[in-house]
């Protein structure tokens, strides 16, 4: 059958449309969309503004007609960090689901993991081991470690890297302001430290177009070599580059490997919190999954598709 998930980020909405069966590994069909950073949209408040619950509403819209037009028998809509922390998200969840038929649920930071995780789990396989994930988004970063499907631990922290860049707003930013944010994201990724080393981990996986784009400037293979080739970020060389993003312009960044125009201002803040989680969880390395959240999603819906079962209906709970 053929499945599309709508994942409304904190940069970016996302349409993907997937070829797929319980038990069959779910081929990608169609990628559609929209960079929106809802961030931009926020009022002093802290609400969504019309603006911004407009753009949304558009682009779930085309979404929905792009979806229809490639034959998606299932439309999934969930949508993180950006609305879920805005003020006013049952409005706009009311708006998006009255103008466009499509319910967006709403995931907590817990469930983002744990899903992301599902997902990192299924492409790296038992033969892993105890898996430790690290994923950095546009809103939030999460972190799981387990050795089964669904991980012993998982935590999710307010520090996406759309959210923290407009904390550098210089261009380059001051060295000071720089230190400040890396201190402060350290010191919340501290908090959790105890609860992901209790096991050493066989395997490190990164997840999100901010790893993958770290990756990249480390020399990593561009996307269209395929998702099988294999990625690696090395906290070393990390180091290295964080210092480097530091003196750079945000036009500067866009010349470099990987990095569009969209990413270009955030890409120093990810690479502080990368740099932060490998150095305090002891990661000198980690492998570059290609399977993120929407896999997740898409996964666990197949899981429960058989038994007509909401796979966001108690199936994302611990």
């Amino acid at each position: 059958m053929r499945l599309g998930v709508i994942d409304v980020g904190s940069n970016t909405v996302h349409l993907l449309i997937v070829d797929a069966r319980p038990g069959a590994h779910p081929i990608p069909a169609s990628s559609f969309k929209h960079e929106l950073r809802l961030a931009e949209y926020l009022t002093p408040e802290g609400d969504i503004d019309d603006a911004g619950a407009e753009e949304l509403m558009g682009f779930v819209t085309e979404c929905v007609e792009h979806a229809a037009d490639l034959g998606a028998a299932h439309l999934l809509g969930f949508a993180t960090s950006a609305i879920r922390d805005a003020g006013n998200t049952e409005a706009v969840l009311a708006r998006v689901r009255e103008r466009t038929g499509v319910t967006l649920r709403i995931l907590t930071g817990e469930e983002e993991a744990r899903l992301t995780f599902l997902a990192a789990r299924r492409w790296c396989g038992w033969s892993s081991g105890h898996l430790l994930l690290v994923d950095i988004g546009g809103g939030s970063l999460e972190m799981a470690n387990g050795l089964d499907e669904e991980p012993e631990v998982a935590v999710s922290l307010p520090l996406g890297a759309g959210r923290l860049h407009r904390e550098l707003p210089g261009d380059p930013p001051a060295p000071e302001e720089i230190k400040a944010l890396r201190r402060r994201i350290r010191a919340r990724i501290g908090e959790v430290v105890p609860d992901l080393t209790r096991r050493s981990p066989d395997r490190v996986v990164g997840t999100s177009k901010t790893m993958r784009t770290l990756a990249r400037l480390q020399g990593a293979a561009p996307s269209g070599e395929g998702p099988y080739v294999r990625r690696i970020l090395e906290r070393e060389a990390l180091k290295e580059w964080v210092d480097r993003l530091g003196h750079m312009s945000v036009a500067d960044r866009q010349r470099l490997p990987g990095v569009n125009a969209a990413r270009a201002p955030q890409v120093l803040a990810g690479a502080l919190v990368a740099e932060g989680a490998m150095d305090l969880l002891g990661i000198d390395q980690l492998d570059i999954c290609p399977w993120a959240l929407r896999e997740g999603v898409i996964l666990r819906t197949l899981d429960h598709l058989e038994g007509d079962v909401d796979p966001f209906d108690g199936a994302l709970e611990r």
